[in-house]
């Protein structure tokens, strides 16, 4: 492995701009994510990825995988949306030894009205600043950095 090295200016500029975008865009879609209706980003990102999952189920450990997080938080976010009615947990068929998270007909309806804001939100802390051409870069740079990162993840690099 090579030794650490000191950033170029170019490099320094460009780390310090994302560090920037990181810390301000997500805390921008949030608070409307909390004005709209008392949740998180993940919160919204387990209910999202529930109303788009085949039988709006998912495994726990599937569901964490996908919004970055940890069984034991990806636990407790379950638990809090069980309790608003959104979410139950029901055992896995396979193996039993699983348990499913399960978008309730409430939480797909809470989903559907949360959506429009979250999206405007969005729309205006990312989207519609960029051109379609900078909106293209974006995703590939962000393809890039995921695909390096989980590699390091999964110990293949």
């Amino acid at each position: 492995m090579e030794p650490a090295r000191w950033l170029t200016t170019r490099e320094e500029q460009a780390w310090r701009l994302f560090v920037a975008v990181l810390m301000l865009v997500p805390g921008e879609v949030e608070a409307q994510l909390k004005r709209d209706a008392g949740l998180t980003q993940v919160d919204y990102g387990v209910l999202s990825a529930l109303s788009e999952a085949p039988g709006r189920a998912m495994r726990m450990n599937e569901l964490a995988r996908m919004v970055n997080g940890s069984r034991p938080r990806m636990s407790q976010v379950v638990a809090k949306l069980e309790r608003r009615g959104w979410v139950r947990r029901e055992p896995t068929r396979e193996d039993g030894r699983g348990s499913l998270a399960v978008l309730t007909d409430a939480g797909y309806a809470q989903v559907v009205a949360i959506a429009p804001g979250h999206v405007a939100a969005v729309r205006e802390a990312v989207v519609d600043a960029l051109s379609p051409e900078q909106l293209d870069q974006l995703a590939g740079i962000s393809a890039t950095l995921l695909d390096a990162l989980e590699a390091r993840r999964s110990g293949s690099s």
